[in-house]
């Protein structure tokens, strides 16, 4: 087996690591004060194709697989410490263009992707409701066809990068009696009539990314802009979940291995008892821990990558990757905090940012309940 990287992925991580450390992060602090979207950060990213890393060249993007993708965003996350960023980032690609990408019709495709993969227009993904959470398929909203057109109704809650989205890829119930069967998803422009959106939530973190509800009221789409065929939503969905629970968590792999080099950092400098706190064993297991987790976690992140390269749909690595990584940020993330004292709890410091984009990572794309129940469910249980 190779772990390696050849020489072109090597330069590339360098290359979007260094993008990102030199412009990605000034004016991070107020940014988050501010809970501001981070327009000019986005526009960068744009202009250096992160937008449209894993869709067609044909449409702008740079025809990226899974595994040359995830480690496009490990570079990103790495460098990147804005998490809301990298989170919209991950949010726009993996949950509404990709789905685009590879389930519409050229002609919708032609349409919409590539404004997408240049970053002029922010997509956004809408399935989950309040009323159903994780039983994401337990959805209220409706489909209901009229000729040509479908008309919406209903209510999304936690979108993500809604306020600020140009694309909507909305999940709704056409045929409610057939379940799961019945789910058909659809791309909506902004300006749809009947589509409006919600005041942005206040979150614990990731507070550059901006979430809200959207709220379809009579909203007529033309059955063109339907994604895949009528009743195939739950396969879109589960192929756009592929995608963000790999590639997008390859951002908080990035991310864990800066906050590793930020605790090392502080154990050498920092001294107690006569000597630096690395010195002491609690510390110094602590990081070895952190080291560990995050080892652990890259490979069978990229295992999964390398088994959805080669077309495997790969549902218990994949479920195993996701959760392997969102763990290990939020235990990252307070052993961080333990290592640093009383500094890491000072917001200036940056310490206790990565908890806080962290503890949302065991919740969105599947809670850790919801993946240990597909690695339960692929064990026969």
């Amino acid at each position: 087996m190779d772990f390696g990287w050849d020489d072109a992925d090597e330069q590339l991580y360098a290359t979007i690591r260094h993008f990102a450390e030199s412009q990605l992060n000034a004016g991070l602090v107020e940014r988050e004060r501010e809970r501001a979207f981070p327009r000019a950060e986005w526009r960068r990213c744009g202009d250096f194709r992160l937008t449209g890393l894993s869709l067609p060249e044909a449409l702008g993007g740079a025809g990226f697989g899974p595994l040359r993708t995830a480690h496009a965003f490990e570079a990103l996350g790495r460098g990147c410490e804005d998490g809301g960023l990298v989170f919209s980032l991950g949010a726009h690609l993996f949950a509404c263009a990709m789905p685009i990408a590879e389930h519409a019709s050229e002609e919708l495709k032609q349409q919409l992707l590539p404004r997408l993969a240049s970053g002029e227009w922010v997509g956004a993904n809408a399935i989950t409701e309040a009323g159903s959470g994780s039983d994401a398929f337990a959805m209220s909203t409706r489909a209901v066809r009229e000729g040509d057109s479908y008309v919406l109704d209903g209510t999304k809650s936690f979108v993500t990068n809604a306020p600020v989205a140009n694309v909507f890829l909305v999940y709704a119930t056409t045929r409610p009696a057939y379940g799961h069967l019945g789910i058909s998803a659809f791309a909506l422009q902004r300006e749809t009539p009947g589509l409006v959106v919600g005041e942005a939530f206040r979150k614990v973190g990731l507070e550059t990314s901006p979430m809200a509800s959207i709220y379809l009221d009579g909203c007529r789409v033309p059955a063109a802009q339907r994604v895949g065929a009528e009743g195939a939503g739950a396969t879109v969905f589960s192929n756009s979940m592929s995608w963000e629970r790999t590639c997008l968590f390859a951002g908080y792999v990035g991310a864990l291995d800066r906050q590793l080099e930020v605790c090392v950092q502080h154990a050498r400098q920092r001294s107690q008892f006569g000597k630096p706190i690395g010195k002491h064993q609690a510390i110094a297991h602590r990081i070895a821990d952190m080291k560990l987790r995050v080892e652990a976690a890259r490979l069978l992140l990229y295992r999964a990558c390398w088994l959805l390269e080669r077309g495997d749909k790969a549902l218990l690595e994949v479920a195993c990757a996701k959760l392997a990584v969102s763990e290990a940020a939020i235990r990252g993330g307070l052993d961080a905090i333990q290592i640093h004292g009383g500094s890491g709890i000072v917001s200036d410091t940056g310490v206790e940012r990565m908890l806080r984009d962290a503890l949302g990572s065991t919740l969105f794309s599947g809670t850790s309940e919801i993946q240990r129940n597909i690695v339960a469910a692929r064990l026969g249980l």
